[in-house]
């Protein structure tokens, strides 16, 4: 059964995939992957609001069924400004969301919750906010460990901006950079006034973020 959960304007929208993925477990808490959605999970194609354009980056699924497979969680995190600026309206969002689900069932993989930020100060009324969720603010990981029984500092995040690796940063995990989306030229220029720490790794994609990670654990 899926969930959506609509908030107030001035907190961001949680879309839950399962009520069970919200129950807390009697066993200890689990490490979660934290992954950016647009460039990291599927392609950037610039404020994605037509279904028609949601494709999947080569090996996502991949890398998310060996993340299933060690056991740790699945969370996607995404800043989603279009819906401030008047490209797409919330319903598109969870129309996305849904049909993302959708592909990555087919693959037979599983994510355990999508979380994302409406928000741009720059935007239209009433999401033109300072808030606690859009990236590389924290609140959307601090969330989501609340509900999902996250261990979150044994988690990590992976990205395809620098605010991604920020994000973690503000967490003291690892922040991964991939250079699909728009981490090639993300990559160039680490010296950022946005970073306080270079990423953890920087990799080619999702796939070689997750082999990485877990040939440096082994």
């Amino acid at each position: 059964m899926l969930i959506w959960k609509i908030q107030p304007p001035s907190v961001f929208r949680r879309f839950f995939v399962s009520k069970k993925s919200m129950k807390k477990s009697d066993n200890k808490q689990k490490p979660a992957f934290f992954l950016d959605r647009d460039g990291t999970v599927c392609e950037e194609v610039g404020y994605l609001s037509d279904i028609r354009n949601l494709r999947l980056i080569a090996g996502s699924a991949e890398a998310i069924r060996r993340i299933n497979n060690n056991n740790w969680k699945v969370v996607i995190i995404t800043n989603q400004s279009g819906v401030s600026k008047g490209y797409m309206d919330e319903e598109t969002v969870r129309q996305i969301n849904d049909a993302l689900l959708e592909m990555l069932r087919e693959e037979n993989v599983r994510v355990d919750g999508i979380y994302y930020c409406p928000h741009h100060l720059q935007g239209n009324p009433p999401y033109n906010i300072s808030c606690e969720c859009r990236k590389p603010a924290s609140g959307m990981l601090r969330q989501a460990s609340k509900d999902l029984d996250i261990d979150i500092r044994r988690s990590v995040l992976v990205g395809d901006k620098l605010t991604d690796v920020e994000t973690a940063n503000r967490l003291d995990i690892p922040g991964i950079l991939v250079r699909t989306g728009f981490g090639r030229e993300e990559s160039r220029s680490l010296i950022s006034p946005v970073l306080t720490r270079p990423p953890a790794y920087i990799a080619e994609d999702l796939l070689d973020a997750v082999r990485w990670w877990y040939n440096r654990k082994s």
